[in-house]
């Protein structure tokens, strides 16, 4: 009989953060589970998608704003393309409303 990983499935990965999150434990869980790299992309990425929907400077100039590679951005591109307009709506209301100043 062979043993299967307790977790085979990115909606299972979403509903563990969704309950961390109802337990006030989703800021351990995430530190956990990413290492310090892992937080740096994930931070660069939230800035790649957010800049693209703010659509006010060239990939070229979010990758020299970012310090990331131009690829990145097209990685980040590419994914927001095969996105509706109502999913890049959400999606940048959740990123304005969540935003800190400075």
């Amino acid at each position: 009989m062979s043993q299967q990983p307790e977790y085979s499935d990115w909606q299972q990965i979403i509903e563990l953060v969704k309950h961390s999150v109802e337990q006030g434990q989703h800021e351990m869980l995430l530190t956990m589970l990413m290492t310090p790299d892992e937080r740096e992309a994930l931070l660069s990425r939230v800035n790649i998608v957010r800049e693209l929907l703010k659509g006010e400077l060239s990939q070229r100039q979010i990758s020299q704003l970012l310090g990331v590679g131009v690829a990145t951005i097209t990685r980040g591109s590419n994914e927001l393309k095969a996105r509706s307009d109502e999913e890049k709506a959400v999606l940048m209301t959740l990123l304005e409303a969540n935003k800190k100043g400075g």
